[in-house]
């Protein structure tokens, strides 16, 4: 199966595994070697990245078509935490078919490579279909909070999580070390990675809080090592899976460790407001969708049009 996939992603793949497993091992020995530390969380989290990285490696190994679905459906489940959560009146009950429908068109369009409706559909139609559909529902009262929180999760579970599905059906010789499936493995990992350092920095080095009212655990330390390990691992990797220089792979690793950061407290800044810690408990030791991909709804249209511009 691996041998139809590009070297360079196969590697980094590899190295992905390589570094779970090491992970794992870290925390079996920690166990044995301090069973009065309780690492139950930290387990979890491992064991459920296992599984991500298993699923996410197999939808980019399988085929496009799979991969589109698969991020379809991180789609579906990340708008279906988010309506879960905010507020909605009995009046739009009806309405919120509309934005589960926009789902499978948006994704259409980028099975499609239908560049044209892709960077429209939501921004514009779905835009003026959503408050049309409730205008002729006849409730006014919570109109504008409402048609506002509802466009906002459609922009944000649906539109920007589609433009790293986008990246698959980019013209194959433009980056002939690993195709569309390298530069969103790139993507993907960078984005990851970025959340990870910042908070390994910010428990290492950090006691200045960036956000307090906001994140109370993002510090300034974790903030500038996070962005500064990204930016040094998109440089490590750009070789391998895009087809950025040098120069331009460092500063889209600093465009991802600052975009990520900002992805991440946007949606703290939401979860606050709601009164909740985490958006649900799909994922053990993470939460919930939203929550392992709210760096990514920023990351994700941001890199994709920096490499468009730059490539395509």
């Amino acid at each position: 199966m691996l041998s139809g996939i590009a070297p360079g992603l196969r590697w980094a793949l590899f190295g992905v595994f390589a570094l779970l497993s090491l992970a794992t091992i870290f925390v079996v020995v920690l166990r044995a070697a301090r069973p009065e530390k309780d690492v139950t969380e930290l387990w979890l989290r491992i064991k459920s990245w296992w599984i991500m990285a298993i699923i996410f490696s197999l939808a980019l190994i399988l085929s496009r078509t799979v991969a589109v679905i698969f991020l379809a459906a991180v789609s579906f489940f990340a708008l279906k935490e988010y309506l879960s959560l905010i507020p909605t009146r009995r009046a739009d009950r009806r309405v919120l078919l509309l934005p589960y429908l926009a789902i499978p068109i948006q994704y259409w369009f980028v099975a499609k490579a239908w560049y044209g409706m892709f960077i429209i559909f939501v921004p514009v139609y779905v835009f003026l279909l959503l408050p049309v559909t409730m205008v002729l529902i006849g409730e006014t009262k919570g109109f504008l909070r409402a048609a506002g929180t509802l466009h906002w999760g459609v922009m944000t579970t649906v539109f920007s999580l589609s433009h790293a599905a986008f990246l698959l059906v980019l013209p194959e010789e433009v980056n002939p070390p690993a195709g569309g499936p390298g530069l969103l493995f790139y993507l993907v990992l960078l984005t990851q990675m970025n959340d990870v350092a910042q908070y390994v920095w910010g428990k290492a080095l950090g006691n200045k809080k960036v956000i307090p009212s906001v994140s109370p655990g993002k510090t300034q330390a974790g903030l500038v090592g996070g962005v500064l390990t990204t930016t040094v691992l998109a440089v490590a990797l750009a070789e391998w899976l895009t087809p950025l220089s040098l120069l331009e792979a460092g500063a889209i690793g600093f465009l991802i460790g600052v975009a990520g950061f900002l992805g991440d407290v946007t949606i703290s800044a939401i979860k606050r407001d709601l009164g909740v810690k985490d958006s649900g408990q799909l994922i053990p030791g993470h939460g919930g969708i939203m929550d392992r991909v709210d760096s990514l709804t920023y990351t994700a249209p941001l890199f994709f049009h920096v490499v468009y511009f730059l490539h395509y």
